[in-house]
């Protein structure tokens, strides 16, 4: 065997990897494939004939044919494509390719993550727009009842659990109830949305109530692609910092259900006056089916609509049972809630206007809350006003004035206008005010105002001041009750050391020796002008001061004798006030109209109010003793109408542009002014021959009013008589001066006593405790007793007797007082007209 390396047999299935010519004949491509065997199928044996190891002639044929395969595969697959594209023409070449799919789809997500982690990014929670944050404030009646509401949206902001479960699951079952499960935003929510919409269950946005909390209080109502951007990427963040129950909180505060109400408490009032927190599972169905579409779901505003209303009330209904919130038999037994056609006006007509611009303005005054915090809203005030009196009020100012003025027919009832104030003597709380016929005709609040002069209602704290102050008249005598004076009308006034000053009284009418309760009783001005100058003017102001009146008074500084008839601008709240210190023995309570404050469920404090004495209850009780007589026997006598023992004193201003009413009995101190206004331009108008009479005084339709609102307000309540401690000395009548024809002695030192004239012996000998009373050697204060032992209680229609008297004046009948003044004005004071007192008594009216 040769030594040569003999070339290797091919495996089977063996060909050759050699390149075969480009230019490889196909008839030679095709003698390189194998048989079954893997073998060549010609030649085979002539490679191997050669024997010296070099490829022979045969093997070249081999290589060549290997090199055609390969052209040929690459042929073959150029044929296979070009057939392929042969076939995707026409609308096969529009479909996309598997490829071109998983392209478009990584590209898609890309952009869809890439958008959505830079929105997220980008938009950021806002601060609420302005509409969304605003809130009425709301004026409540001491029991709770709603007096109004200001502000220009009605909403009134509560916490979820003000808000009654029922209330809060119906809106659920209405609008989103996988809430508490789903997330922020729910594209099955949309869905299910669109698909109710087209199935007749309701337009509905397929939002979820974290989405429609977003739109209501971050952003505006507009449809547009930006909102609903910025929406979507609030929604999203909100859930993350907020819990569910804050966001439904937010949205059943911020929902609009119509009738001009925004949140549900808001809604509960316009629909069922009543608090959310009240709301069952049938008018909580229906409020929430009105969220869908407020203005035409109102079946009270749109009844044709209400066969479409009540099947969205069911559904809601249908709802809550299917998710467990309401028990299918309570369910069965529900019918469909009508709202009430009219709930109670919330708007400024009537006093509510009026009243909540008084209390607004307390507020401020007495830095409860500052202005702009009122203006921002969301403040639940309750005032002192009670519901019952406040209508009493009202109902009485038109049946004995309003009722009487005939508009059409004389001038002069045209410029009739009406201000009272009811004050508790006790606590100080205003409990009824009038302001007026109504707050959006006649805006100026009667009840307030400070511009019309108080008249001879003024005459008690003259009084008041004299007895205070331990005063004496001209010639030395003490001043009490049966202090004599000189009634003569246009007496000058002696010790005055300014202008000769000589008031007139009513009609010019001379009484001559008279006592202070007589005098008292017909309104004397003669007298009261000589007493503020015995007192003193500046005394006279600070009683009427410490009593009640603001310093501020116009005309009350610098008034000189004339202080005593009237010539002060009070405010009929600020009398008020003032009679009401002298129902309390003298003890002054600032008055308030605010009960309690709250913000979002929060209380605000209220400033403390302390009760001071102001005068001696000496002072206070003998002038109530007094200002009894002109109940029982002056020109007040109207006023026993009330039922009630009594006090009080009328008044009426210059040129007859008011006539007053103050009085009080032991429980309540109420004030009432009938003024003259034109109602173009605003100046003060007389009255004479308003309602047909002759004139208007203090003792005609004020004093009327003041009986029956005081009978009605107290009705039910029982009957209280006043508990009196006088001064020393007040039931005794003093002998008239020397010469009574000549009037008090023109001594000027006012203090001076004359050498008959009483000195300290009058005066009890306890020792003054620190409510006005005496104590004796035993320490124990006399209650209800005057200074000789006797009680001065009593009542006008005759219950009890005033056992021990008190010296109240021996004169009365009806004899009418008042007058003018030369240069301090005029001040009539009357009786109410023919008939007297059962002229009064029994409802008859006179021309």
């Amino acid at each position: 065997m040769s030594d040569e390396p003999q070339p290797k047999k091919p495996r089977p299935g063996w060909a050759s990897h050699e390149p075969q010519a480009a230019d490889t004949p196909d008839d030679a491509r095709d003698d390189t494939r194998t048989d079954a065997a893997g073998l060549p199928r010609s030649n085979e044996s002539d490679g191997e004939a050669d024997g010296h190891g070099e490829p022979g002639p045969a093997s070249a044929k081999t290589g060549a044919s290997a090199t055609a395969g390969a052209s040929a595969k690459k042929a073959a697959r150029e044929e296979r494509r070009a057939a392929l594209k042969a076939r995707r023409t026409g609308w096969r070449r529009l479909v996309p390719t598997w490829r071109m799919v998983l392209g478009a789809f990584l590209v898609t997500a890309l952009l869809v993550v890439g958008g959505f982690l830079l929105g997220y990014t980008l938009v950021q929670i806002p601060a609420a727009n302005a509409a969304a944050t605003q809130q009425a404030n709301v004026y409540l009646y001491a029991d709770g009842t709603v007096i109004a509401r200001d502000g220009e949206v009605n909403r009134e902001n509560v916490t979820l659990s003000q808000i009654s479960e029922d209330a809060q699951h119906a809106v659920l079952a209405a609008e989103d109830r996988d809430f508490y499960t789903e997330s922020a935003v729910d594209p099955l929510a949309m869905v299910r949305g669109a698909w109710n919409t087209l199935t007749g269950k309701g337009k509905q946005s397929g939002s979820t109530i974290t989405q429609q909390y977003v739109k209501n209080y971050y952003l505006r109502q507009e449809q547009t692609v930006t909102r609903k951007v910025k929406e979507f990427f609030i929604a999203i963040k909100l859930d993350r910092n907020q819990s569910k129950d804050e966001i439904l909180e937010g949205y059943l505060n911020t929902s609009f259900f119509g009738r001009g109400a925004y949140g549900i408490q808001a809604a509960a009032h316009a629909y069922y006056d009543m608090d959310a927190s009240e709301l069952d599972a049938g008018r909580a169905a229906y409020l929430a089916a009105l969220v869908n579409a407020p203005s035409q779901y109102d079946v009270v505003a749109h009844p044709g609509n209400r066969a479409f209303v009540e099947k969205r009330w069911n559904y809601v209904l249908d709802g809550m049972v299917d998710e467990g919130w309401l028990d299918p038999a309570e369910r069965a037994r529900l019918t469909f809630p009508v709202p009430k056609r009219t709930t109670l006006s919330t708007t400024m007509s009537g006093q509510r206007g009026y009243i909540v611009n008084i209390v607004k303005q307390h507020l401020i005054d007495n830095k409860i809350v500052d202005e702009a915090s009122l203006d921002a809203g969301g403040y639940r005030i309750t005032t002192t006003l009670q519901k019952s009196k406040q209508d009493a009020f009202v109902a009485s100012v038109d049946d004995n004035l309003m009722d009487r003025l005939d508009k059409k027919n004389r001038k002069v009832d045209t410029y009739v206008r009406a201000g009272g104030a009811s004050i508790e003597p006790k606590t100080g709380k205003v409990v009824a005010m009038y302001n007026g016929i109504d707050y959006v005709k006649q805006y100026t609040p009667n009840a307030t105002r400070r511009d019309f002069q108080v008249g001879s209602s003024f005459k008690p704290f003259v009084f008041t001041a004299a007895v205070e102050n331990g005063s004496r008249t001209q010639d030395g005598r003490r001043i009490t009750p049966g202090t004599h004076y000189d009634g003569t009308s246009e007496r000058p006034v002696q010790g005055w050391p300014g202008p000769r000053y000589a008031p007139e009284n009513e009609d010019h009418e001379d009484y001559g020796d008279i006592t202070v309760s007589e005098a008292t009783d017909k309104s004397v001005n003669a007298v009261y002008a000589q007493m503020a100058v015995d007192v003193g003017p500046d005394k006279v102001r600070k009683t009427a001061v410490d009593l009640g009146l603001s310093p501020d008074t116009p005309d009350l500084d610098g008034a000189g004798p004339s202080i005593a008839l009237g010539v002060a601008n009070a405010s009929v709240l600020d009398m008020t006030q003032a009679y009401a210190t002298l129902a309390n023995h003298g003890k002054h309570t600032p008055y308030t109209l605010v009960e309690k404050v709250t913000q979002n469920g929060r209380d605000i404090a209220l400033p403390e109010r302390h009760t001071r004495r102001a005068v001696s209850r000496e002072a206070a009780d003998t002038t109530t003793s007094v200002l009894k007589g002109v109940v029982e026997k002056g020109t007040a006598t109207a006023a026993q109408t009330s039922g009630r023992p009594a006090a009080g004193k009328t008044g009426t201003a210059e040129e007859d542009t008011a006539a007053w009413f103050a009085g009080y009995t032991p429980d309540l101190a109420t004030v009432v002014a009938v003024m003259g206004q034109d109602p173009v331009t605003a100046g003060h108008k007389s009255l004479y021959g308003a309602m047909g009479l002759p004139r208007v005084n203090g003792g005609g339709a004020p004093a009327e009013i003041w009986g029956q609102y005081t009978r009605d307000a107290l009705e039910g309540e029982p009957v209280s008589s006043f508990s009196l401690r006088l001064q020393p000395g007040a039931d005794e009548s003093q002998p008239p001066a020397p010469d009574s024809s000549g009037g008090p002695s023109s001594s000027g030192d006012v203090s001076a006593p004359a050498t008959d004239a009483p000195d300290d012996e009058d005066t009890d000998s306890g020792t003054p405790d620190d409510d006005g009373g005496s104590t004796g050697d035993d320490g124990s204060e006399s209650e209800g007793e005057n200074s000789t032992g006797g009680t001065t209680t009593g009542s006008p229609t005759g219950d009890t007797g005033d056992s021990g008297g008190t010296g109240t004046g021996t004169g009365g009948g009806d004899t009418t007082g008042g007058g003018t003044t030369d240069d301090g004005g005029s001040n009539r004071d009357e009786l109410p007209g023919p008939g007297g007192l059962s002229g009064a008594l029994d409802g008859r009216r006179w021309d």
